[in-house]
């Protein structure tokens, strides 16, 4: 059958990326889209949208019925899921099939057979595919530790627990069983071991009907946090010739097993000492199939669509590769603040074009991101003939880039790319636990010229500026004098001050400048800095010798600078502060904007509570995050309840310090990845 109209069940970033081979393949597409996303860039790209009343994912893409209806609403004749949400539902794929829509996935058995991470295994055993042993949680003894607790029916770190001492154990199976229950309905959980240092490593596969299984290379996805992939490449450095031989061939037995149809991964686990060992098989497309694309050259959106419609893959063989792919997933989210997602307008997105550079993103300057689904921004991809290429053009693409609005990964990112282990191929899924706090340090930047910038710019924005005055330069010689700004002061020799804060860091810069009778502010204070130029939006300025170029972006309060090397945010500050912005000591206040999942066992009141005591927990974007007593003493007021929706900054509790106090530690459940 031939797809002529396509329904993808999904948002953002994927469904953006699957419309673009549709328009490329002259496929009418479809977009569902909740009411948080009624003004999405996929719905915008798409050629027909339907609305799925709700805001919350289990009201709206979780609705498999709302879906199929908005198919046949829209006239499509075939169903994409894209990854997440119901991609890896086979309730969902035999609905599509029953609807008569051709399903762009692979078989209803072959979903329901990897479904389940136990049976997965069972499976692959027959198949001869290298697996680790499980361990029985009810005979586990000292040198059964560490293990890794997973649940059954799903993945992206959810119910997943390391154990390393087995008083432990029973807490945190009862955590993690909780916690799948909640994410996948189904709280199954298993144990395995931990593998110290182990490196995430998968093979994409594709299969067509026709009994041809092609098995495109390796990727490794090491770099993780909360057992979420940061960035990935492919091929996957380091390994040897009989290694990659190994993976590859285990990934097409598991695909031939499951009778394995469109694209797939076969996730394996690889020790220090390089034996692989099966993890999962998704049968989906990968968030980070791009790499693959990039070294393949090939289009595994079209050839599912191709797939799907019966056709044969191209050739018995993948081709040839050529060169080497990194990806980078840009997150709405503070690093250096235990990967606390972002909110809020997403003022500016603007990558570098170039050859071998790819953006794959479900925003556009001026979206906004919210607090129902996942905080990925964007996906930057760089492709070059080595591996050293590679790296070093997407870690210069992201530091180019202007992104305004949500604190960001970016520096992470571009950090991680540049870090001695990432470049000498050091990985292993341990990589932040070991490196996070060097990589969210300060930088070697430098703050406070870039605020000498925004403030010069500032500046310049007097009234003849907003007449249309648009840059202030040093005169030239028997020139006529430039213009002057009437909103300074009427003693220009003396230094105007402007305060800063950095963002997210907190530093504040104080900054003093001059407006001399020549109209060209200059900085005070600050020797070996000369103003070349200042116009409202860039300044450039000769510091000890070197000429630096700054844009400047004003939103607000909030100033954007992106210097060649670096890029800062800063919230202007008032020169006096204002004593009732200080909150009262032992304020719980909301990180994020999210929902009030819980609360701490008989938590209320005038109870008493531990320092570092978990007392509320919030969801947003796909994650649990739990908000802690700062110290040991009474609860002397609680704002939040289960189901309370809340702002960021907003007062949840307040623990009053009492050293005296007889805490009862109440016992909870780990935080959620």
């Amino acid at each position: 059958m031939t797809i002529t109209t396509l329904l993808v069940a999904n948002r953002g970033e994927i469904a953006c990326r699957i419309f673009r081979t549709c328009r490329d393949l002259g496929i009418t597409t479809v977009a569902v889209y909740s009411d948080a996303d009624a003004d999405a860039l996929h719905v915008r790209e798409a050629d027909l949208a339907v609305r799925l009343p709700g805001a919350a994912p289990a009201d709206t893409y979780l609705r498999g019925d709302l879906v199929v209806a908005a198919a046949r609403a829209a006239g499509a004749d075939a169903v994409h899921p894209g990854y997440g949400f119901l991609s890896e539902n086979a309730a969902f794929a035999a609905a599509v099939q029953d609807a008569g829509l051709v399903w762009v996935g692979p078989p209803v058995k072959a979903i329901e057979l990897m479904a389940s991470k136990t049976r997965a295994k069972e499976l692959m055993a027959g198949a001869g595919v290298p697996l680790l042993a499980p361990v029985d949680p009810a005979t586990a003894g000292p040198g059964d530790l560490p293990l890794l607790l997973k649940a059954a029916a799903g993945g992206g770190g959810r119910g997943m627990r390391i154990v390393r001492e087995l008083g432990t154990l029973p807490g945190e199976l009862l955590a993690a069983a909780a916690e799948a229950a909640s994410a996948f309905g189904d709280g199954e959980v298993f144990a395995e071991p931990y593998v110290e240092r182990g490196r995430h490593v998968e093979v994409q596969v594709m299969a067509d009907a026709h009994d041809t299984v092609w098995a495109l290379g390796t990727r490794d996805c090491s770099l993780q946090r909360r057992h979420q992939k940061v960035i990935e490449e492919a091929p996957a450095p380091g390994l040897d010739d009989a290694l990659r031989t190994r993976l590859n061939e285990a990934a097409v037995a598991a695909a031939r097993a499951v009778d394995y149809r469109g694209a797939g991964t076969v996730e394996f686990l690889v020790s220090a000492e390089g034996r692989p060992y099966f993890l999962e098989m998704n049968t989906r497309l990968q968030v980070e199939h791009p790499v693959t694309e990039a070294v393949f050259g090939l289009d595994l959106v079209a050839l599912q669509l191709r797939v799907a419609e019966g056709e044969p893959l191209p050739a018995p063989e993948p081709p040839p590769t050529s060169g080497h792919a990194v990806e980078a997933r840009l997150y709405a989210e503070d690093p250096a603040r235990d990967w606390q997602p972002q909110t809020g307008a997403l003022l500016t997105l603007e990558v570098p074009e170039g050859p071998g550079l790819r953006l794959d993103t479900g925003y556009t300057g001026g979206d906004t991101i919210g607090v129902h689904y996942d905080p990925m921004i964007a996906k930057v991809i760089a492709h070059a003939p080595t591996r050293t290429e590679a790296v070093r053009l997407l870690a210069r693409a992201l530091e180019r880039a202007r992104i305004h609005g949500p604190v960001t990964n970016r520096d992470l990112l571009v950090r991680s790319l540049r870090h001695p282990d990432f470049a000498a191929a050091r990985l292993d899924t341990g990589f932040y636990d070991r490196h996070l706090a060097d990589l969210t340090a300060p930088g070697a930047g430098d703050p406070a010229t870039a605020a000498l910038a925004a403030t010069l710019a500032e500046a310049v924005r007097g009234p003849e500026a907003v007449r249309g005055a648009q840059a202030v330069r040093p005169p030239r010689p028997g020139g006529p004098a430039p213009a002057r700004f009437g909103a300074w002061r009427n003693v220009p020799s003396q230094p105007q001050r402007k305060r800063y804060r950095s963002e997210p860091d907190g530093t504040e810069h104080e900054v003093a400048y001059r407006t001399p009778r020549t109209g060209t502010p200059e900085p005070h204070e600050t020797p070996g800095t000369r103003v070349l130029t200042a116009t409202p939006d860039r300044v450039t300025l000769e510091v000890e010798g070197v000429t630096r170029h700054f844009a400047i972006t004003t939103h607000a309060d909030r100033v954007h600078v992106d210097a060649t090397d670096a890029s800062y945010t800063f919230t202007a500050l008032p020169r006096f502060t204002d004593p009732a912005t200080h909150t009262a000591p032992g304020s719980l206040l909301a990180p994020m904007p999210g929902t009030v999942v819980r609360l701490a066992e008989g938590l209320a009141a005038g109870v008493t509570v531990e320092a570092g005591q978990p007392l509320i927990w919030l969801e947003a974007m796909k994650m649990e995050h739990r908000i802690l007593a700062p110290a040991s003493g009474t609860l002397t007021a609680l704002h939040a309840a289960p189901g309370h929706q809340v702002e960021v900054g907003a007062l949840l509790a307040v623990v009053q310090e009492d050293p005296a106090a007889t805490p009862v530690p109440v016992p909870v459940p780990e935080e959620t990845a």
